[in-house]
């Protein structure tokens, strides 16, 4: 079990950020190992042809025995959303000492395999060479598997931090935390996080706390090292809509009603969801989402409240009502 001991100021402190190097670092796991997470055989078979002649074996090579991945791919976000260049560029200024740690670290016991033998050497030139060299294998493979739908994984990773803002506000740290995934626990000041390799125990000491959504995450994240500060990947909601296609309209009484695209859309605002993440979950523009909006908001079926820079909309109690005769016809 690993805890971040957080005083008052690092919980004033805890922030949300995204960051796409971790995501195509995390996503190896599901390259290598498809029955990690079925939810994900969608993407995986998309991308599996495009990649030619990469060599993924180097890269999937960083997978530890036991789904541990070198801290020093992922870097802590410095801002809340970095560009994947500009977290490269801090991956590739890791120096060739902490490079040699966390491989070494992320395949602990085990020795590394035999495409990483050079992390072992006592000169750090072979050591810059290899990290130079995933650096480069990691940036085509951004480019040929996770750049062409990163707009839509934001969204769904965007659309998660809205919701855990909202269980902040509404019932603190231990609402937070206890939503976000059962491997977290908090308590008396302390987040424990089960199920995750190692054993440690970090103070923040008024560094704060750091959480980053993931879609390829399969549990919480730490890092693997107690020096590092204090930060979390976890499991992103809604990851299973994001390889789905757009649901289809049935010929029910709602739709009858309101009409197809309104009736599929009265269905979808069980939770608070804003305008693009209505579009993008029924691949739609969002000012056609907006006209419907309007509709179903003076029509009394949906209510609408802003949260930061955002109007999250949901149905009201009517639009409920309408929602449940509608399945249960």
């Amino acid at each position: 079990m690993i805890s971040f001991v957080l005083g008052v100021e690092d919980l004033a402190d805890t922030r949300f950020a995204v960051s796409p190097v971790q995501e195509a670092v995390l996503s190896l796991r599901v390259l290598r190992d498809p029955g990690l997470s079925a939810l994900h055989l969608p993407w995986r078979r998309s991308v599996l042809p495009g990649l030619g002649t990469l060599d993924t074996g180097l890269l999937t090579a960083l997978i530890g025995g036991r789904h541990t991945l070198p801290d020093f791919l992922t870097p802590r976000p410095t801002s809340f959303a970095p560009t994947f260049e500009e977290e490269l560029a801090a991956v590739r200024r890791t120096p060739p000492g902490l490079i040699r740690r966390d491989l070494i670290a992320a395949h602990a016991p085990d020795p590394p395999p035999e495409a990483l033998r050079d992390v072992t050497a006592a000169d750090d030139a072979p050591v810059i060479r290899l990290g130079a060299t995933l650096c480069t294998l990691l940036e085509r493979y951004w480019k040929l598997a996770l750049e062409p739908v990163w707009p839509k994984m934001r969204l769904v990773l965007e659309a998660d931090m809205t919701y855990r803002a909202r269980q902040l506000a509404m019932g603190g740290a231990r609402r937070l935390f206890s939503d976000m995934h059962p491997n977290l626990r908090w308590h008396e000041g302390v987040l424990h996080i089960d199920g995750v390799p190692g054993t440690y125990r970090t103070v923040a000491s008024g560094r704060g706390l750091l959480l980053i959504p993931s879609v390829f995450a399969h549990r919480p994240a730490p890092p693997l090292s107690p020096d590092d500060a204090p930060v979390l990947a976890y499991p992103s909601r809604a990851v299973a809509t994001l390889w789905a296609p757009a649901p289809a309209a049935d010929a029910t009484a709602l739709t009858g009603l309101l009409g197809a695209p309104r009736a599929r859309l009265l269905r979808l605002l069980e939770e608070p969801l804003a305008t693009v993440e209505i579009a993008r979950r029924l691949g739609v523009t969002p000012s056609a989402v907006s006209q419907h909006l309007r509709v179903l908001y003076a029509s009394g079926l949906v209510t609408r409240a802003r949260h930061g820079r955002q109007v999250l909309y949901r149905r009201s109690s009517l639009g409920d009502q309408l929602a449940d005769r509608d399945r249960a016809a």
